[in-house]
This record gives structure tokens, sequence and C-alpha cells, in this order.
């Protein structure tokens, strides 16, 4: 009789077919939201000019959307924990894609902002979903190999979505100009959909997952009220209603924190407010983000009304900052560990010199300004973006309790989107309120804006936990 114990057989730990494929609809996934979160910036005067829609349509394409997607960010992760990250996945892909096509078909203003909400709230659903799926689908061993993907992907991405979205404008294939470039969505909606209906894992979720409805309706309250008021006052005037929308949004704000303390299940844990690095980082996080996306549209803006490049000249401009976003952050991963909070310091001054060296071009040359000039300008700039993106989200939840990642990040992750609507809207109403003398000193002005907010982002950094944490969570 054979008496030897038996060994359990080593867990599999090999990354099959089926697996990449799923890694692969996840990234495809998050490169549409990508895409549909920066077009904008290229498209916006083009749009304006089709449409009749002023300087509050351009301001409203690139708010919107990044309002509906950081309100409902967290909501969307809730909403999938209870009822399946799959089924929330595929909802959130349909109708992210019907809401592309609401947006390639819209007739006015109105109808393409509102399918920009739309677009946003479905693509809240379908973000979050995907690093669970990828967490219960990937061995442990084999997270970080799938997730070392999403970098240069994404990175990418960023330099060729624009590009590709200059181009279907200027090339204004069958006539469609600007609207191709959500109308190509039905294509590569309608592919990730049918390859996640056909690999994507089922799963029940947990029905008794909570979700903070009201918590999540004074937010987006809030955010509207203070959205409209920065909109409607740089665009009509400042009148009553501006004031009113800023005061309304400024309440709800104050309940929402409220909310937060005395809900059974807030939307962000109340626990983390009591950690001072924690609240440092959300708050540089929301300064830091709101001046670079406000930044973005306002260079594009100038670029093609005040330089009076085509669009796809205009994307072009803008590529050496996602080639320094790229390359610093691979050099940001290797020193995050032995700089620390330091390093977030490195970035800001670095922005900071961007936007110092366009300020000096923008004040000698005016609309003359050189593309060399301007490139070399928007590479530093984003060399200073690519080595704070990432490392302030890493830095912020360093000394963290373990049991509140989860919440810690969702709520980075949503205030990124929430600073991107600030930035897009606060900023390009500094450009508008003083373009009226001229698009060189609008854009002055703006990067003297951006610059004031970057050094308030320094203030902060020495409030921040002085190290990452030894394993960062994704």
């Amino acid at each position: 009789m054979n008496t030897r114990t038996q060994q359990p057989a080593p867990p599999d730990t090999k990354v099959s077919a089926r697996m990449w494929a799923i890694l692969a609809v996840i990234l495809a996934a998050d490169i549409l939201d990508l895409l549909d979160s920066t077009i904008t910036n290229i498209a916006a005067p083009t749009i304006a000019r089709d449409l009749h829609g002023g300087a509050s349509l351009i301001q409203w394409l690139g708010a919107g959307y990044a309002l509906s997607l950081g309100v409902l960010l967290v909501v969307g992760g809730r909403l999938g924990d209870r009822f399946g990250k799959r089924r929330l996945f595929l909802i959130g892909l349909a109708g992210f894609t019907l809401a592309s096509i609401a947006c390639g078909l819209a007739v006015d203003p109105v109808t393409l902002i509102t399918a920009r909400l739309v677009q946003g709230a479905f693509g809240a659903m379908l973000i979050p979903q995907g690093f669970g799926i990828l967490t219960s689908v990937f061995p442990r061993e084999q997270l970080g190999r799938a997730f070392s993907v999403f970098g240069p992907a994404l990175g990418l991405s960023g330099v060729c979505g624009p590009i590709l979205a200059g181009f279907l404008i200027d090339a204004d294939l069958f006539g469609l100009g600007w609207r191709a470039m959500f109308l190509i969505n039905i294509a590569l909606g309608g592919l990730a959909f049918a390859a996640a209906h056909r690999l994507l894992p089922a799963e029940d979720g947990d029905r008794t997952v909570t979700i903070d409805v009201f918590g999540a309706i004074l937010l987006a309250a809030a955010m509207l009220g203070t959205l409209f008021g920065l909109i409607d006052g740089s665009a009509n005037g400042w009148t009553t209603a501006p004031f009113a929308a800023l005061a309304a949004g400024a309440v709800s704000f104050a309940m929402f924190a409220r909310r937060q303390i005395t809900a059974t299940n807030p939307l962000i844990e109340p626990t983390l407010f009591e950690n001072r690095g924690f609240t440092s980082g959300l708050i540089l996080g929301l300064v830091f983000f709101a001046a670079v996306s406000g930044l973005l549209y306002v260079l594009s803006l100038f670029m093609q009304n005040g330089l009076g490049y085509t669009p796809t000249d205009a994307a072009l401009g803008l590529a050496p900052l996602a080639v320094g976003i790229i390359i610093a952050s691979i050099a940001a991963h290797q020193l995050l560990a032995t700089l620390g909070r330091n390093l977030i310091l490195v970035g800001l001054l670095i922005t900071l010199a961007g936007t110092g060296l366009l300020l000096i071009e923008a004040l000698t040359a005016g609309i003359g300004i050189a593309p060399w000039a301007l490139a070399v300008a928007i590479l530093v700039l984003g060399i200073g973006m690519g080595t704070c993106f990432g490392t302030i989200f890493v830095v912020t939840i360093g000394d963290i309790d373990p049991s509140e990642t989860g919440s810690g990040s969702g709520s980075l992750s949503a205030v990124q989107q929430l600073a991107n609507a600030i930035g897009a809207a606060a900023i390009t109403t500094v450009y508008f309120h003083t373009v009226g003398s001229g698009e060189a000193h609008a854009l002055t002005v703006s990067l003297v804006f951006v610059a004031a907010i970057t050094l308030v982002g320094l203030g902060l950094v020495r409030l921040l936990p002085r190290h990452a944490q030894a394993e960062p969570q994704h």
C-alpha cells in the first residue's frame, strides 16, 4: 500500500490566449474612453463653427464628458460589484457606442452636449469594471505583466488619437467632417462589444452592495452648478444667473461633504479625510489636473484660431506633449521608489518650466511663434506632466490603510476626471474673457493662470507621504 502523502498540484500560472484576448477587450474599452475624452481638444473649434455654438459649446464639449464620467465613476464601480462586472461592462460599452452615434448625428449644440454627458455616464459604467475582470481572470503572479501593457498602449493612443481626429476632420470622409470622429465608434465599439460578449466571464454580483445615490446626486449638482456658472458667465456676461449657479454648486458641495460623514455607505470612506497625506494629494491632484487639462484646450484653440493651423497641424503640434509624457512616465516608474514625493516636486518644476517657455514665446513672438520653439516648450511640458501622472496617485495612497486602498484609488480617479472638467471650463473661461485683446494676449494670461495654479501645487508636496507604497495598487 502506498502511504506517501499526495502533494497538491501547483497553481496554474500560465497565461492563455483567452486571457490575452480578454486583456485586449479591456484595453480597447480604455482606449475608446481616452480617444473620446481627448478628440474634442482638436475638434472643438471646427464643431463650434459648424453648429454655431460659440465659446460655450467649446467649453462644454470637454467639460461635459469629464463631468459625468467623474461624478459617476465610483458609482459605476459599485454597480459592477452589485450586478456583475461583465453585465455592467457590456451595458456601458453598448451605451457608450450609441451615445457616440448620437454625438455624430447631433444637429445643434444642445443635442451634442447632451450626448456627450450620456457618453461620459456610460463610460463611468464601463471603465471601472476592467481591473476587477482582469484580477478574476489572470493568475495573481501575472497581474503585473498584464497591467504593464496599459501604459505603452494608452500612451501610444494619446499620441495617435488627436492625430486621427485631425486627419478625419481634414479628410472630410463622405462629407462627414468632424462627425466621423464619433461615428467611427460604430465599428470600434461594435467589435469590442462582440468580443466582450463572447469572452468575458459571467458572474452574479453581490446584491448586498449598497450605493449612495443621494451622495452622487449632490456631487453632480455641485459640479454642474460650478461648470454652468463658469461657462455661462464667460459666454453671456457675469449676471445674476452664473453667480447663482456658482453659489448653488458651493452649497451642494458642502452638503455632499456632510453626506460623506453621515451616510452609512458613503462614496468616499470618511476616514480617508483624517489622513493629511491623502487629503493633500487629493487637492494636489485636483489642482494639477485642472491646470494641465485646461492648458491643453487653450493650446489647441491658440494653434487653430491664432496660428491658423488645420486640425491635423494642431494635433501634430501637440504630439511632442504625448511623447514627453510617455518618456517621463517610464523614467518615473524607475525613480519613484528612490525619490518618493520629491519626484512629484521635480515634475511640477518641469511643468512650470514648460509653461514658462510657452509664456516667453507668447510674449516675444505672439502669433509669429516658430513651430520648433512651440514643439520644444510642449515637449518640456509633457515631460513634467508625465513625471506627475500616476506618481501623484501612488504617493498619495502611500500611507493609507490597505483596507482603504480601493476607495482611495477610486476617489483619486474620479477627482482626476472632475479636475479635467473644471480645468476645461475655468482656464478656457480666462482665455475667452481676454481674447478680445488678441489670441497671443489670451494665451499669455492663461499661461500666467496655469503657472499660478502650479505654484499652489508646489506648496502641497511637503504634506504628502514621503514614499509610495512598496507595491503600488492598480
